[in-house]
């Protein structure tokens, strides 16, 4: 277990501030947000690159704040992987076990799970100069792999790679953690990575962690506008709740929109893209909310494309290519955005 108690670190004009964090044994933990927020610092300060201003580390239930990194069993793979230019693969892999005498044999079997593990007896006797981007980041995991390491630290491992490579390798990441039971930390900016990869995860903004849980909670259930924006909820707005006879409302405007929610007065709702039916015409749901709406702009986004619609208020859906073909869809269409009271985050 790594546990992360009020740690603060004073870098030029950045500041991380007040860290407490637990990441239990065997977990993935993903810490999401923007560049330069500080997400790096932490693996840093993990692995003993940095000693804290303030606050303490612990590591399976030992304080090493003031241990040298050699002495806390971390692996580290770094975004530009670090390879050696002048060693190939192998020998990359294996250059810590030589530099602390490990005798040929182990480090021949070694070498032989980590080449099947990550898939890698192609490459092994090639130089990094030679390899594309995620050959050369299964070869930076194997070498931090080889040496079993306590806590394998992934900083922004797939920032080189292109979206399909990047959806192969995050399976392989996955496959790769359910084998190796490594507990892991991976920062990201990217929040598809972490809702595909995490145990629970982190957000950071400006050197602090602003929330952290189980994806779908921190996806569905953000606790400020900043998590909201930042994970992709695209539909948040300002209102006020209202009581009426048939239910509980958010004012936003001229439009309404069916709630469940504890609070009141003045709120925020957000609704995820994905989470808005789009019909040609109105039909009986279990769904309660229902808005009359009309196209306004439609962007492409691969096999999805994205829609724009004006319903009293600016609204973001979320469908497939195929079923917009098929429901004729365009701008200017007059069509019905049909949504779940559960699909409305209120906060």
């Amino acid at each position: 277990m790594i546990d992360l108690r009020n740690v603060s670190k004073q870098l030029g004009d950045f500041k991380l501030k007040n860290i407490s964090l637990t990441i239990y044994d065997n977990e993935y933990f993903v810490i999401l947000g923007p560049t330069g927020t500080g997400k790096t610092v932490i693996l840093e300060i993990i692995s003993g690159m940095y000693k804290p201003d303030e606050g303490e580390i612990w590591i399976d239930g030992r304080n090493v704040t003031f241990e040298y990194p050699e002495k806390r069993r971390i692996g580290f793979v770094y975004q530009d992987y670090m390879l050696f230019p002048h060693l190939d693969v192998e020998n990359n892999i294996i250059f810590a076990l030589k530099l602390k005498k490990i005798p040929p044999k182990e480090i021949k079997d070694k070498l032989e799970h980590m080449t099947s593990l990550l898939n890698i007896g192609d490459i092994l006797k090639r130089y990094p100069s030679t390899l594309s981007g995620g050959e050369q980041q299964r070869a930076a995991i194997a070498r931090a792999l080889i040496a079993e390491p306590k806590v394998l630290l992934l900083d922004e491992p797939m920032s080189a790679l292109d979206p399909r490579s990047k959806e192969l390798f995050q399976q392989e990441l996955k496959s790769i953690h359910q084998k190796t039971k490594t507990t892991t930390v991976h920062i990201t900016h990217d929040f598809n990575e972490a809702l595909v990869l995490a145990d629970r995860m982190g957000v950071m903004r400006n050197g602090e962690i602003v929330q952290s849980g189980l994806p779908e909670d921190v996806f569905r259930r953000p606790k400020s506008q900043f998590v909201a924006e930042f994970v992709g909820m695209g539909n948040i707005y300002n209102g006020e709740i209202v009581n009426e006879a048939i239910g509980q409302y958010v004012q936003i405007g001229l439009a309404k929109i069916r709630v469940v929610s504890e609070l009141k007065g003045k709120v925020r709702i957000g609704i995820r893209p994905e989470d808005i039916i789009i019909a040609n015409e109105r039909f009986s749901s279990s769904a309660q909310n229902t808005l009359n709406a009309r196209i306004v702009k439609m962007i492409p986004r691969g096999h999805y494309v994205k829609v724009i619609l004006d319903a009293g208020i600016v609204m973001t859906a979320l469908i497939t290519r195929r079923a917009s073909e098929e429901m004729d869809l365009g701008i200017g269409s007059n069509v019905w955005a049909v949504f779940k009271t559960t699909a409305v985050h209120v906060f």
